[in-house]
């Protein structure tokens, strides 16, 4: 093969103009410059397009942000993200339940400190009675009631009639 130049040819090539049968240098580095450009782009994309998950400030504010960047990325509807921007800059009030378990524990601490304070002073009292028990009738009656009972002219018959019972 001839490696002369043609009689047309400049004999003043630019250097990025290869020899037949040799490696085009500039094609090959253009060609890295293009995937880094390409994979650069890309992460510069997706790192803009999780800027709003970032900012969130709580945990259903994240999720609600979370969904509208996802719907943004697979359909290509910017709106999507620019309301989950949006949303992302607005601080929502916490929504979560309270913790039932440190209420309680604060309400047991705070009855045993009273019980430890009425058993020291002596003037404990019967723990009130819960479930089925408390809503029966009551059959014995309180000691100041049988004291009651004693004296017929102290007892009322009002209380019977409330009942529905009369006294003969």
């Amino acid at each position: 093969m001839d490696t002369s130049l043609h009689e047309a040819a400049s004999h003043h090539l630019p250097p990025f103009i290869t020899a037949p049968g040799q490696t085009d240098w500039l094609l090959s580095l253009m060609a890295i410059v293009l995937v880094g450009a390409v994979l650069g782009a890309g992460v510069f994309f997706f790192w803009l397009h999780s800027l709003p998950e970032r900012m969130v400030h709580n945990k259903v504010q994240f999720d609600l942000v979370c969904v509208l960047a996802l719907l943004s990325l697979f359909t290509h509807i910017h709106a999507f993200w620019v309301a989950a921007l949006i949303l992302a800059f607005i601080e929502f009030p916490s929504f979560s339940l309270p913790q039932f378990g440190n209420s309680l524990g604060r309400i047991a601490g705070s009855l045993e400190t009273i019980a430890d304070a009425q058993a020291a002073s002596g003037e404990a009292k019967p723990p009130p009675a819960i479930g089925p028990q408390a809503a029966a009738p009551k059959l014995a009656p309180p000691p100041a009631a049988k004291a009651a009972d004693k004296a017929p002219e102290a007892k009322s018959p009002e209380p019977a009639r409330k009942r529905g019972t009369e006294h003969a």
